[in-house]
């Protein structure tokens, strides 16, 4: 099943009014990508680095808007993609 449909939940929209311009433009461009060419085609763009998480984030997926700064997603059972967060990552994190 290909997922086209994209929500941002309260928390990433907030989120993104205070990040850095191009991070919330390059997030809008995934978004776009993701409605018009489907997940999969997002997950093989390679300066995204589309990727699942572990431990506590065990079934969320992550990718890459910069080198600090992440967007948080999972996919729901109805094919929905939901971006719970959009955070800043810094050496201390790792």
């Amino acid at each position: 099943m290909e997922v086209y449909d994209v929500k941002l939940s309260e928390r990433a929209k907030g989120e993104l009014k205070t990040v850095p311009a191009h991070i919330s433009f390059k997030l809008q461009v995934w978004i776009d990508g993701v409605k018009n060419e489907g997940l999969s085609e997002m997950r093989k763009r390679r300066g995204y680095h589309d990727e699942p998480l572990k431990g506590k984030r065990k079934g969320q997926r992550s990718i890459r808007l910069n080198r600090s700064y992440r967007a948080i997603y999972e996919l729901d059972t109805g094919g929905m993609i939901h971006f719970v967060e959009v955070i800043e990552v810094n050496k201390h994190d790792y």
